[in-house]
């Protein structure tokens, strides 16, 4: 296997928490963070929304696989969209980069955080909760095979979250020694 860079990744389902967790740990570890579905909107100058209407899914999907390619393996948060893990090309990059930390919850929860949000264009759908509930069962698959390991963010707050990541890290290190 190709040797891994130092990078946290975190991927996981829309809602369960990659966004705001990946704040706080570049925060605590004094770390960049790139955030893939920023870095796209801004490069293609639309919304991810946007982006899904105007060109499609699929051309989405091009500018993130072009996009983890660009990445280096320095010490950094990764926070990903809820699809990257969909090419099977993107689940290797993503593991070249550093640890991969997939974020977790259940459905009510998943379902109950969309909600507050309007953006999210897969599920701008007549039945947004059963199409959620397929892309979950569809995708937490792929999830669990990129990820090094998997924290579930139900009942947590992102801080806590955030520590849960950290003392995982830590244990992996040391395990590595």
């Amino acid at each position: 296997m190709a040797e891994r860079g130092e990078a946290t990744v975190l991927i996981g389902f829309m809602g369960s928490g990659k966004s705001s967790v990946g704040r706080h740990l570049a925060r605590r570890l004094r770390l960049p963070r790139y955030d893939t579905d920023q870095m796209i909107s801004s490069q293609i100058g639309r919304t991810i929304a946007e982006i899904f209407e105007r060109d499609s899914e699929e051309a989405f999907r091009v500018a993130e696989t072009e996009l983890l390619r660009e990445f280096s393996q320095e010490a950094a948060i990764i926070v990903t969209g809820g699809g990257i893990v969909l090419r099977p090309e993107n689940r290797v990059m993503l593991r070249r980069l550093g640890r991969v930390v997939n974020l977790a919850a259940d459905e009510e929860t998943l379902f109950e955080r969309v909600s507050r949000r309007r953006t999210r264009p897969l599920l701008k759908t007549p039945h947004p909760r059963s199409t959620l509930r397929e892309l979950l069962r569809a995708r937490e698959p792929l999830y669990l095979a990129a990820a090094d390991f998997t924290v579930d963010t139900s009942a947590l707050r992102h801080e806590q979250v955030a520590d849960a990541i950290l003392a995982r890290l830590e244990e992996l290190e040391v395990n590595e020694r």
